[in-house]
């Protein structure tokens, strides 16, 4: 027979281990991996009998160890910081792709893919004069780019911009 004191102890103690655990979320939700996953493995240490809450810390233990380890990609050639920045356009994260496109730029200036690509970029940013500005340079390197960026859905918003058509139109 359970007594009441026992039953207090066990509740005290899954108030503590919840407690422990939702520190740990928040510092997984603030995005801080190394700190939650430090307070997921002591609570682990600490409150392994308590089943449910150590399989679920288990399980983000896992993932902050795969949000901590850095992408180790190896960039020499242009067609690599091409490509790679093709990459990052399409996880959205356009800052570090017009970083490798300016990378890309540096080894060959006058390769309009690049200057397309960035302004592409700036487009899908929301940063129509940049773009625009970028666009020009492209179909100034190769006129092809006047016709792509006329059918190019990422330009949509900047079709019936006077600009935009001025300057695709200069094929």
């Amino acid at each position: 027979m359970v007594t009441k004191s026992k039953e207090k102890v066990k509740k005290d103690d899954y108030e503590k281990a919840l407690s422990a655990y939702d520190l740990a979320m928040k510092a997984y939700h603030k995005g801080e991996y190394e700190k939650t996953s430090e307070l997921l493995k002591a609570f682990l240490d600490k409150f392994s009998s308590e089943k449910e809450l150590a399989d679920r810390a288990r399980i983000y233990l896992e993932i902050c160890g795969a949000l901590q380890k850095k992408e180790k990609v190896q960039l020499k050639t242009f067609n690599d910081y091409y490509e790679y920045s093709i990459f990052k356009i399409n996880q959205g994260d356009y800052e570090e792709a017009l970083n490798l496109l300016e990378k890309a730029q540096e080894m060959k200036p006058k390769e309009g893919k690049i200057s397309y690509l960035i302004a592409n970029t700036y487009c899908l940013m929301g940063q129509g004069e940049s773009c625009l500005e970028h666009l020009k340079k492209a179909i100034k390197l190769d006129k092809f780019f006047g016709i792509l960026a006329q059918n190019e859905a990422d330009f949509e918003p900047l079709w019936e911009d006077k600009k935009f058509k001025l300057i695709t139109r200069m094929v």
